[in-house]
């Protein structure tokens, strides 16, 4: 490791444990708020313990296997997907949970993993003559979408089905396929996407009969975004907040959602504005940390599985901030390592785990280790 990367990792270190600090230090003050919350800064410690391990887990995990059986771990979280739906707990109105013992966690986090392993093994080192290839290529990435993305759906998790998309258009891109299949692709979506809110606006009685009730007030919660409770106490928390304060037993304005998606307004009754001024601070630094470690990165597999990390992570931070500040939908996408959960936690350390390990476990006797699927 040479210097700069050292120093590199170092930075990130140091700017990566600030926000797992600010985070549990969040998590204490949300017991003040409600009794809702009483357990969530030990949970969340544990999660962050848990995280740690995984990290070690996977950082020291051969790559060479991990991506070679993705196949295998993609399929495993697809079933899982369909047991969710058959025994899992309901939450909130979404049956997104496998409850085993005291502990829940959600298939469609973990899906988020396995599906970026196998999409980045899947498109690797693929040469294409023909457009016909690239079709027979992109009919088999599209099903291997549809696949989780339409049990997910039907949890419901937006969320989830928003990143599989992310990642599916990322990987993707950086493959060798024709970048006109992209201008196809985007002419379709444009076309669905206008015939949809043709008839939101001007034949809502038929819509209703295609997707049904619930489905369609589902849509209509995301698209009334900058108005409800929720996002007028998260405007009025960040507003009001004096420039720094230190603030842990006092509740502040209340939001339901505090520890989750709202954990960025939620600093601000805590630390003022110096709170989410900070955590914006420090985004920025992880991401320009994260953005070298991915320019330095040789071997293909992994950098299509890196570029998928990074959509996940710059993505959530820009859909978390813009929604309490009420200038994008609520989508339930948490702050990473911010927010309160289990699940995302964990796969966001398996995913650094990967991506910081920079041993050559891809190469033997000094030849490149490709994954190559027929």
């Amino acid at each position: 490791m040479n210097k700069q990367r050292k120093l590199t990792t170092f930075i990130f270190g140091i700017f990566f444990l600030i926000i797992l600090m600010i985070s549990l230090l969040l998590m204490y003050h949300a017991k003040f708020i409600s009794t809702l919350f009483a357990n969530h800064f030990e949970k969340q410690l544990m999660w962050i313990g848990i995280g740690f391990l995984v990290f070690t887990f996977f950082y020291f995990f051969p790559k060479k296997i991990l991506f070679h059986y993705s196949w295998l771990f993609y399929l495993l979280n697809v079933v899982m997907l369909m047991l969710v739906l058959l025994i899992g707990k309901n939450v909130n109105g979404a049956k997104a949970w496998i409850l085993i013992g005291k502990f829940q966690f959600q298939p469609s986090e973990l899906m988020k993993l396995s599906y970026a392993l196998y999409l980045a093994s899947f498109c690797s080192n693929r040469t294409f003559y023909t457009l016909k290839d690239e079709f027979k290529f992109i009919v088999k990435v599209i099903i291997l979408f549809l696949l989780p993305s339409i049990l997910v759906f039907f949890e419901p998790d937006t969320g989830a089905i928003i990143f599989f998309l992310l990642i599916t258009i990322v990987i993707l891109w950086n493959t060798k396929i024709s970048k006109k299949w992209f201008w196809l692709f985007l002419f379709i979506i444009l076309g669905i996407i206008g015939t949809f809110f043709y008839c939101y606006y001007f034949e809502r009685d038929l819509l209703i009969k295609l997707i049904g009730t619930s489905f369609f007030y589902r849509i209509e919660r995301v698209l009334a975004f900058g108005e409800g409770m929720q996002i007028e106490n998260a405007i009025t928390a960040l507003g009001s907040a004096p420039l720094i304060s230190f603030n842990l037993i006092n509740p502040g304005i209340y939001i339901p959602e505090a520890p989750t998606d709202f954990v960025f307004a939620l600093s601000s009754n805590v630390l003022g504005l110096f709170g989410p001024i900070l955590i914006l601070f420090c985004y920025l630094i992880l991401d320009y940390c994260l953005i070298d470690f991915f320019k330095r990165e040789k071997n293909q597999v992994k950098k299509l599985f890196f570029e998928a990390f990074l959509t996940i992570f710059i993505f959530s931070q820009l859909e978390n901030i813009g929604m309490n500040l009420g200038l994008l939908p609520i989508i339930g996408i948490p702050l990473p390592f911010l927010s309160y959960g289990g699940s995302f936690m964990i796969v966001l350390f398996a995913f650094l785990g990967i991506i910081l390990d920079q041993k050559k476990s891809f190469t033997k006797k000094s030849k490149t280790f490709h994954i190559h699927y027929q």
